[in-house]
């Protein structure tokens, strides 16, 4: 009667080595900020601003996840080989 118990491990073991085999790199993380810059301005992307903004950015390793920071504001995260660029923050 333990199958289901043991089938529930196997499953969360296979997860988790996935999301550690998935994780992002720093490189994936820097295309994803330069294309994200781009699309929300051409002009920013054809002046490289995107290009610039990813080489500043310091990247998190946490594992099975990701993040990229710039002045300690977090631009990015990534997990399972996704990763998303957050959008900046407006002031009210």
């Amino acid at each position: 009667m333990a199958k289901p118990a043991v089938t529930s491990a196997i499953v969360a073991a296979v997860v988790t080595a996935a999301a550690f085999l998935l994780n992002p790199s720093p490189e994936q993380h820097r295309d994803k900020i330069k294309e994200a810059i781009a699309e929300r301005s051409p002009l920013a992307g054809a002046l490289g601003i995107g290009a610039l903004t990813a080489f500043t950015s310091t990247y998190h390793p946490l594992g099975i996840a990701s993040y990229t920071t710039i002045n300690e504001r977090t631009v990015s995260i990534g997990a399972l080989g996704m990763v998303f660029v957050l959008q900046p923050e407006q002031d009210k």
